[in-house]
Formats: structure tokens, C-alpha cells, sequence
């Protein structure tokens, strides 16, 4: 019995929504990697929390 062949999808650029290179994979481009490292850098990507500012840090001694 045969499954049926599903077409195969290209990945796409998370920055750009291009097709993706092997040698920048997930991205397109050197460029677009680096636009999404500014933004992890920046802290542009966060995560929703109820928590306030500045629990996880220890006080000064």
C-alpha cells in the first residue's frame, strides 16, 4: 500500500520569510542571522511573567 506523497515545503526565513540556505540555516542570510542576534542581544524576545522586575537577583551583602 502506497502513502501518498505531500509536497514537500520549503522552511522560510523567520526575519524575512525568503527560503532559508544551508549555509545560514534557519535564516536566509548572513544579514537576517544577524538582525535576529541584535534582538536577542537587545532583549527584544521576552517572555510573559506575572513576576516582578528583579526577583531572581540577590541584594548586595
Amino acid at each position: 500500500m502506497k502513502t501518498p506523497k505531500r509536497a514537500h515545503k520549503r522552511a522560510k526565513c523567520p526575519m524575512c520569510r525568503k527560503a532559508v540556505s544551508r549555509e545560514h540555516k534557519p535564516f536566509c542570510s548572513k544579514r537576517c542571522a544577524n538582525l535576529d542576534l541584535g534582538r536577542w542581544l537587545n532583549e527584544d524576545y521576552r517572555i510573559a511573567s506575572d513576576e516582578e522586575p528583579g526577583l531572581d537577583e540577590e541584594e548586595p551583602s
